[in-house]
């Protein structure tokens, strides 16, 4: 499960200049591949492939529960009232070399010894009262400390915040790629069509998917139903699939996705309510989803 990291990052002069030096702008990741294992190299190398990337550590005390930090997880940077920038964990691990060639030990504390890379970093100015209304936050909290957020408020702060999340975008692209398989598998569509289905390619900044799964479903759906595959464009958008006259009546409208994940049903319950307004004389409206109970 996704958590989210609130993380102090400009309180001291200490971590101002860690921000100055290693989020203000990605660093090199030659400068630390000296002291990385061959397993942190290759998750770096895999993760950046410009080979650089913004770093934040933090000290022993933190140890167990850095242990659980995984790549995907949230980090707000608060500090001076706000959220001062938004990020998503790369490689996390544990290395005090590395974490020394970035930031200078703490006298008292040590090394920053729990490292971890950022693949994607916003800077914002979020202020703490936009944070406070949310249920389950207190007025006036300062979020002083590291703390870890993994309970519900985990997708209410992604979503009030409008995160996004670049390991949730390959998740949905491997989705996307099991169902075209499982389709494929049960002889719904032709092998081709394997071939037409991109899970994803990374760009810097973010990952680009191709979605195919959902046009094949759709097309899986019309010749079981022995019906024209027909989209209707309303002033929201065109919907996967208008149905004049089908095997449950008519008309119609059908939405098709990847997956039965709570986020991609919302999604179609949520697109089917927005085209249903510009789509008068509906029977019903339905989302179709691998294992959807029908």
């Amino acid at each position: 499960m996704v958590q989210i990291v609130i993380q102090p990052s400009l309180g001291n002069p200490v971590a101002r200049k860690h921000w100055r030096d290693t989020l203000e702008a990605p660093v090199p990741l030659g400068r630390v591949r000296h002291a990385l294992t061959p397993a942190q190299n290759e998750q770096l190398t895999r993760l950046h492939p410009a080979d650089a990337a913004r770093f934040w550590g933090t000290v022993s005390t933190h140890d167990a529960r850095m242990n659980t930090v995984r790549t995907g997880d949230i980090v707000l940077f608060t500090g001076m009232k706000q959220v001062r920038g938004i990020g998503e964990v790369g490689a996390s691990f544990r290395n005090a070399a590395v974490a020394d060639a970035l930031w200078s030990p703490d006298p008292d504390r040590g090394s920053y010894h729990n490292v971890y890379s950022l693949r994607e970093f916003s800077f914002t100015e979020i202020r703490y009262e936009d944070i406070w209304t949310l249920p389950g936050f207190n007025a006036n909290d300062n979020f002083m400390g590291t703390r870890f957020v993994t309970d519900e408020r985990v997708d209410m702060l992604i979503n009030a915040l409008g995160i996004h999340r670049a390991t949730q975008s390959e998740e949905d692209a491997l989705d996307e790629l099991r169902v075209v398989e499982k389709l494929v598998a049960a002889r719904v569509v032709p092998g081709e069509a394997l071939n037409v289905v991109e899970t994803s390619y990374t760009r810097e900044g973010g990952v680009t998917l191709v979605r195919r799964a959902e046009a094949l479903l759709v097309d899986a759906y019309t010749s079981w139903a022995g019906i024209e595959s027909k989209r209707s464009v309303t002033p929201v958008g065109p919907t996967d699939l208008f149905v004049t006259a089908g095997p449950y009546g008519g008309p119609e409208l059908i939405e098709a996705k990847s997956s039965d994940k709570r986020s991609k049903v919302r999604e179609a319950v949520g697109q089917l309510l927005d085209y249903s307004m510009h789509s008068p004389g509906l029977a019903s409206s339905r989302s179709s989803y691998p294992n959807a109970p029908t």
